[in-house]
């Protein structure tokens, strides 16, 4: 007789073994633990797969690498190993062709894989995971994946270089007004002004050839968190992968994302940039300045005023910026309260990630090219340098190398221009008597030392603004865009094994 007991009777649902489109099991790889299977909405809600999907090239050769190294050291048989490859080798044809069906209810691509792996050659596909977790198999695809990323950017790069150093040689004779707090401060070339960009860029790929030598470890071997019991061979696995070296230490393996972040830091850094020189090409095309003319293909109208030409691509590209900030901020604060090792937030990863390269990819792409055809105008930057007094530095430091104080000379420099602003002349115009009452012992003589080209020449030192040492710099500079182009080909054609 049945027992009363007041209290209604839990069931317990018995795991079905349904299957996905394509024939997979849903079953999840660690049913044998739990009794309920997991609830539809947990799966909406810790899939990754709708985003992870683009690891599938990593991912998959990470498994080659594994599956060959299983064998190798006769953990596995070597013909499983040959079938295992197989089976990957045409998985990833079907993902490239578009024929992959990808499931939520599988989480990741990581499972999407060996779920279609197992369906494909049977129960031998269940042996490819032997020896790892998804804790070192996602830190091995994302090493991966950024290890190309990062090549891909300083190519990106080495193209910037290209077009700023042609602009910049092509306007070594035009002359501008330099600016500081937005006000006319001191003639320079253009060329110089473009030469500083491209310092501020040259940084960003040393940075990012610096990232590239910390994310080239090779990971895999740590298992979940304290290696493996199995005697795998970390250091061949890295050779097949073209890594340089192998984790020293499988709890940090698994958990670090140093790379991620510092990844978004230089792609902040990058895109900051871009940013301050989108906001000068946009203040040099509007009237008041008038220093630039964007191409009509790199701007866009106004859907009411028919006059207007708008410099869209350089402000997105400004705003994205901000984007990208966010990304840093989003891993940073990700991180920052994770005790050792994995913890399931750090899911969250790839988004932020994603974002940043193809932002930072995209914005480098089209400036480029934007840069290319934008129209100098050089007359205008012409007659604005000889307006707004730039050579007054230069008046003073004439009077302080005849003798007077520099603070002295300063005041009486500034009663040259305040004169000039109440009579409406340049200080290059100003006559034998006007010279006796503003400063005298002064001889008109000086004013050979006042004329633009004069005052641009005289900075004739290290970093100045002399046509002699801008020439200088740009030889320099198109060296250190060889070497870099020798570098990125170096660590393009690493003797990777495994290719698909």
């Amino acid at each position: 007789m049945k027992r009363a007991t007041g209290r209604k009777e839990r069931t317990v649902k018995k795991r079905e073994g349904k299957t996905i489109p394509g024939g997979r099991q849903k079953k999840k790889a660690w049913a044998g633990r739990f009794r309920q299977e997991t609830a539809p909405e947990v799966e909406r809600f810790t899939e990754s797969i709708s985003f992870d999907q683009r690891l599938y090239r990593q991912d998959i050769l990470g498994s080659i690498a594994h599956a060959r190294m299983l064998a190798r050291q006769e953990i596995l048989p070597a013909a499983d190993a040959k079938l295992i490859e197989k089976g990957l080798r045409e998985i990833a044809g079907e993902i490239q062709a578009g024929r992959f069906r990808f499931s939520s209810q599988l989480e990741d691509i990581h499972m999407n894989i060996e779920a279609r792996l197992i369906e494909k050659i049977g129960d031998v596909g269940g042996k490819l995971h032997t020896a790892r977790s998804r804790n070192d198999q996602v830190a091995l695809d994302m090493r991966l994946y950024l290890r190309e990323v990062i090549d891909e950017v300083r190519g990106q790069l080495l193209r910037l270089y290209e077009v700023l150093l042609d602009r910049a040689e092509e306007t070594m004779e035009v002359l501008l007004p330099g600016y500081t707090h937005l006000q006319k401060a001191q003639p320079v070339r253009l060329a110089h002004h473009l030469m500083a960009y491209y310092q501020m860029f040259s940084r960003d790929g040393e940075r990012l050839s610096q990232l590239r030598d910390r994310v080239d470890v090779m990971p895999l071997g740590a298992g979940a968190i304290a290696g493996s019991g199995y005697p795998v061979d970390p250091s061949f696995v890295a050779e097949l992968l073209g890594f340089s070296r192998t984790a020293p230490n499988s709890m940090d393996a698994v958990s670090d994302r140093d790379f991620a972040i510092e990844f978004c830091f230089a792609a902040s850094v990058i895109l900051l940039h871009l940013s301050r020189w989108s906001e000068e090409l946009i203040l040099w095309s509007s009237e008041a300045f008038g220093f630039v003319e964007l191409a009509d293909a790199y701007c866009t109208g106004s859907s009411m005023m028919p006059q207007k030409k708008n410099p869209d691509v350089l402000e997105l590209i400004r705003g994205k910026a901000g984007s990208v900030y966010g990304d840093l901020q989003a891993l940073l604060v990700l991180m920052k309260g994770l005790p050792l090792t994995y913890q399931r937030d750090m899911q969250e990863d790839k988004v932020p990630l994603f974002h940043a390269v193809d932002t930072v990819q995209a914005c480098l792409s089209v400036f480029s090219v934007l840069l290319e055809s934008v129209r100098f105008q050089e007359d205008r930057m012409r007659g604005e340098v000889e307006q707004g007094f730039l050579n007054a530095t230069d008046l003073a430091d004439h009077l302080v190398r005849k003798g007077i104080p520099f603070r002295q000379a300063h005041e009486v420099a500034g009663r040259a221009v305040r004169h000039c602003l109440d009579q409406g002349k340049r200080l290059e115009d100003l006559t034998r008597p006007e010279w006796t009452t503003l400063a005298p012992g002064v001889k008109p003589d000086v004013t050979r030392i006042l004329g633009i080209e004069q005052v641009v020449e005289a900075r004739d030192i290290q970093g100045g603004t002399a046509r002699r040492q801008d020439r200088k710099q740009l030889r320099q500079a198109r060296g250190d865009v060889q070497r870099r182009r020798n570098r990125l080909v170096k660590d393009q054609t690493r003797p990777e094994q495994i290719h698909l």
